[in-house]
């Protein structure tokens, strides 16, 4: 299959930057050629034409920290064990048509559903979206802490279980990149305030943290951690994690070390964390300080209270397709000094990094994956509204279409 796409303006997020009236030639799901379009037209009748001129084509969205699979299901429908999985997929689904094509999910192990990382890759094998698994400890604050972990499921374990070498291991063995491996801070995860009062409590000790992350490192595997709070954001620092993903309460000094150890950061401004979620401000300070940056939901999880940035009414569950109104408020206040794909590459190229993937996908450039989106505006920066993304491609093959 081969054909050419033309639309108003596509959005690189390469050096190449906006192409007004642009084109792109996509032959067997693969970019072979990005250029304007009065310079490709020349390639028909030998591709087909697809005719986008009115609509803005940019690449698809990465949504590199997500519970879809694990926790979703049970959280959102009256599942059981031989329908968990078909929930998972009507989740994956809606992140789809809200223009995301890759997806990093986080396996925690859960009370209720004793699957293993396998069955949850084996259950998407065919799904037309690209799912990265990061395997994780849990810790969650109940009153009485509790914790799982991706190898050993639906069963609980200690706390002195968690710094085990032969379980980090494991754990480590199973990963496909640093999502958040473990929870410095006990969560909240889904859960409202009352039900879990150690929301926050910090569970390792600085010397356990480092032979953590030693092991992942000796397992040439990148780390990445849940972390909030200026104790344990330096923690985390000091042990040297690859990748923290919320940083809730971070502070400038601790800023100024991030940018001395290259870490990488994955906000979250909707919430996860017992703290107030990045605001916008402190994202566009983090950017300005050229720390990698990508913005993610944590989805499913309630929006955190109170906080102005947030445009929603109630506490209900929020999944990924409020991707593009929670980085919304960030994307607007970069406008002023930064470039329009520098600013999307905080949803697409930047999360691919995360993944490990950027040789892959995040960016419309020749020898990546043809997955993009047609809309009527750039995502986050001029629309939020996923009903405004009129099309989306995997691989070349168009996969939502939207009248």
């Amino acid at each position: 299959m081969k054909y050419i796409i033309r639309a108003k303006k596509l959005i690189t997020v390469t050096d190449v930057g906006t192409i007004e009236n642009g084109a792109m030639l996509v032959e067997d799901g693969i970019i072979k050629e990005v250029g304007r379009w009065d310079t490709l037209k020349n390639q028909i009748p030998k591709f087909d034409l697809i005719d986008c001129s009115n609509q803005v084509i940019t690449p698809s969205l990465v949504d590199c920290h997500t519970h879809l699979l694990e926790f979703a299901p049970s959280s959102l429908y009256p599942v059981t064990t031989k329908t968990h999985f078909l929930a998972g997929k009507a989740i994956l689904f809606k992140a789809l048509s809200s223009g995301i094509t890759a997806l990093g999910e986080q396996i925690c192990g859960h009370p209720l559903c004793d699957f293993s990382v396998s069955e949850y890759r084996d259950a998407v094998a065919d799904f037309p979206m690209d799912i990265s698994f990061a395997t994780t400890s849990i810790s969650i604050g109940f009153e009485d802490l509790a914790h799982f972990t991706s190898i050993t499921g639906s069963k609980a374990v200690s706390q002195s279980d968690l710094t085990s070498s032969n379980l980090v291991k494991k754990i480590a063995e199973n990963s496909d990149y640093p999502g958040e491996n473990i929870f410095i801070n006990a969560t909240p995860a889904n859960f409202t305030e009352d039900v879990v009062p150690k929301a926050g409590e910090i569970i390792y000790t600085t010397e356990q943290l480092k032979e953590i992350v030693a092991i992942y490192h000796d397992a040439d595997k990148k780390i990445g951690c849940h972390v909030a709070g200026e104790e344990g954001i330096g923690m985390a620092i000091k042990a040297g994690f690859d990748v923290l993903h919320h940083a809730h309460g971070i502070t400038d000094k601790q800023i100024d070390k991030v940018v001395e150890k290259g870490i990488q950061i994955v906000v979250t401004p909707m919430g996860g964390t017992h703290l107030p979620p990045n605001s916008p401000e402190q994202i566009v300070k983090l950017i300005e300080r050229k720390i990698p940056v990508s913005i993610s939901t944590d989805a499913y999880l309630p929006p955190y209270p109170g906080v102005p940035w947030l445009p929603f009414q109630d506490r209900s569950l929020k999944g990924p397709d409020s991707l593009m109104l929670i980085a919304g408020p960030s994307m607007k206040l970069l406008k002023n000094t930064f470039d329009e794909n520098q600013i999307l590459a905080l949803l697409t190229n930047s999360p691919a990094r995360i993944l490990g993937k950027e040789n892959q996908f995040g960016r419309l450039e020749p020898g990546l994956a043809a997955n993009f989106l047609v809309a009527e505006g750039i995502p986050g920066l001029e629309i939020t509204d996923v009903d405004q993304i009129k099309k989306v491609f995997y691989k070349g093959v168009k996969v939502i279409e939207r009248g």
